[in-house]
């Protein structure tokens, strides 16, 4: 599972700024080992230290003592073995992507591509795909019973309370 990546060098002494997918973003802190990854190397690593710095997190990994190795970290994605089970109603973004979103008139909205963390409410990027009524990328607020009206994993689908001309 993925869930942040390594942005910048952090100071002298190996440690990196981390950009978590998990909300709240300190949650990467209790997932070990992290598994970097960058194009189709991997490595097993263990956080030494970690600490919240301002409105992200900082961390220093096991190897990394200097500037120079925080360095060469940049780029890798953190990526973990397993998650735990959530309860019912309850996703993680990676289980909506790709899925398609169609509205209570039937009518396909195209595929969730992304999720994004607006601070009020998570938004659902919807992408046209072959099966979509038009062109049109769609931004559709993840506000359950009010739009998100049903998500099925099991058939790929969610349905959505969102005429196609918002």
């Amino acid at each position: 599972m993925l869930l942040g990546r390594i942005n910048a060098a952090h100071g002298l002494k190996g440690w990196v700024k981390v950009y978590s997918y998990t909300d709240p973003i300190e949650q990467i802190l209790s997932y070990s080992p992290w598994t970097l990854r960058r194009q189709s190397v991997e490595e097993d690593v263990e956080v030494v230290e970690a600490r919240k710095q301002g409105k992200g997190i900082v961390v220093r990994l096991a190897g990394a003592e200097d500037r120079d190795q925080a360095e060469a970290l940049i780029g890798n994605e953190i990526w973990v073995a397993g998650l735990p089970d959530l309860v019912d109603g309850e996703y993680y973004w990676h289980q909506l992507q790709g899925l398609t979103v169609a509205n209570t008139a039937d009518e396909i909205l195209g595929a969730v591509d992304q999720m994004v963390e607006t601070g009020a409410n998570d938004v659902m990027v919807v992408a046209p795909n072959e099966a979509s009524i038009d062109n049109q990328e769609r931004l559709i607020p993840f506000v359950e019973g009010k739009i998100i009206r049903e998500v099925d994993l099991q058939n790929e689908k969610i349905i959505v309370a969102w005429q196609a001309d918002y």
